[in-house]
């Protein structure tokens, strides 16, 4: 009998970890049976995707008050979904305002919620800790010290590494060839935001190229404005990791995308503008130092980071200049190699793969001995 597994990710990084971890179920057991929120990587997996990630992209508390009714429908259809394939675990990737959510309500009726790549409670909400141990069976994290952060209220959580390890290709020999590149986002309130800013810094360097990785589900017209005020800007889709692999330094919005970067050894300038009201009320809620994965798994400032305000054009410059120094340069790469240690080997696809198997193979047990238990005392 098949192993039902129902996987929620909401964004392209969680599409991409998705899209692996299925591999990786699927490599250990041929009868893993995948239905899916995700995108492209979930479904060349063998995932069959039911909503795409591109329908649930809102950012911000602005942007997700306005799209309530949307999302109260995206919730009601999954709950739908769930119900009519019944599986034996729903697997939760990132994605917390939704996610948790649904957790709970999997949690009332009787699902197994196994949740990977655990939200960032420890930045800026550690009160939905109470929900995590409340509604969620089983907790694989990939940060190292997420372990620590959720041991203190006593919740289990299991370290696999990082996935990205496994996903990111080996630089490529040729050391640069005078691209900069620009990873503006994977939503479109984040490249209207951000892309301008990153834009009005190619002037200053006419020696480079600049090249726009844009995410393979935004639309080809959003670029359109921006790539009439700047005609020598070369637009790619789809190809990040070649972009960074090719790039000499690059301009990255925060998020997956820095580790990304980094991972390959590209010195970065890490970049964030969001809605002010939802900055505002943002500011009062995150308790880190850093809004990089970069600097915040190594706990120091490796990479600059330039945030709401500070992200314009005298400050890019001038942090842009900085990492093409080749000093300036050699010793981000260096601090690279110290995070890449910290995010544990590769592997992370596979072992996140192999406890969600024990796991449910754990819990039949537990259920068939149940079973066998009462039938002997009827």
């Amino acid at each position: 009998m098949a192993t039902r597994i129902y996987l929620i990710a909401g964004e392209a990084s969680g599409d991409l970890h998705g899209g692996n971890l299925i591999k990786a179920l699927r490599e250990l057991s041929a009868d893993v049976e995948c239905r899916a929120w995700g995108g492209e990587h979930m479904a060349a997996a063998g995932a069959t995707v039911v909503k795409h990630y591109r329908e649930l992209a809102f950012m911000g508390f602005w942007e997700v008050v306005k799209n309530l009714p949307a999302i109260w429908q995206n919730l009601q259809f999954c709950r739908r979904e769930i119900e009519a394939f019944r599986p034996d675990a729903i697997v939760l990737i990132d994605y917390p305002g939704f996610n948790l959510r649904i957790a709970r309500w999997a949690k009332r009726r009787g699902y197994r919620v196994i949740y990977y790549i655990s939200p960032q409670l420890w930045a800026w909400h550690a009160s939905r800790v109470r929900a995590i141990k409340r509604d969620v069976d089983q907790l694989l994290v990939i940060l190292p010290f997420e372990v620590d952060f959720y041991q203190q209220y006593g919740v289990e959580a299991i370290w696999v590494g990082h996935p990205l390890l496994d996903a990111i290709p080996a630089r490529r020999a040729v050391e640069s060839n005078g691209i900069i590149a620009l990873l503006p986002g994977s939503r479109q309130q984040e490249v209207r935001r951000i892309l301008p800013v990153m834009l009005s810094v190619t002037p200053f360097f006419p020696e480079y190229r600049f090249v726009i990785a844009a995410a393979p589900s935004l639309p080809r017209e959003l670029f359109h404005p921006y790539l009439a005020a700047y005609p020598k800007v070369e637009l790619r889709f789809g190809d990040t990791y070649g972009v960074l692999q090719e790039a000499q330094a690059a301009l990255v919005k925060s998020g997956t995308s820095t580790l990304e970067a980094a991972l390959i050894g590209v010195p970065q300038v890490v970049c964030y503008a969001g809605n002010s009201f939802s900055y505002a009320i943002a500011k009062r809620l995150v308790r880190v130092s850093y809004i990089s994965l970069v600097n915040l798994v190594l706990q120091r400032p490796l990479v600059r980071e330039l945030i709401q305000g500070d992200l314009n054009t005298a400050l890019l410059c001038r942090a842009l200049s900085e990492i093409l120094n080749a000093e300036q340069a050699k010793a981000i790469r260096e601090g690279y190699e110290e995070l890449r240690q910290r995010l544990g080997g590769a592997g992370a696809s596979k072992r996140a793969a192999q406890h969600i198997l024990h796991f449910l193979m754990q819990r039949k047990e537990r259920d068939l001995g149940s079973n066998v238990f009462r039938g002997l005392h009827k």
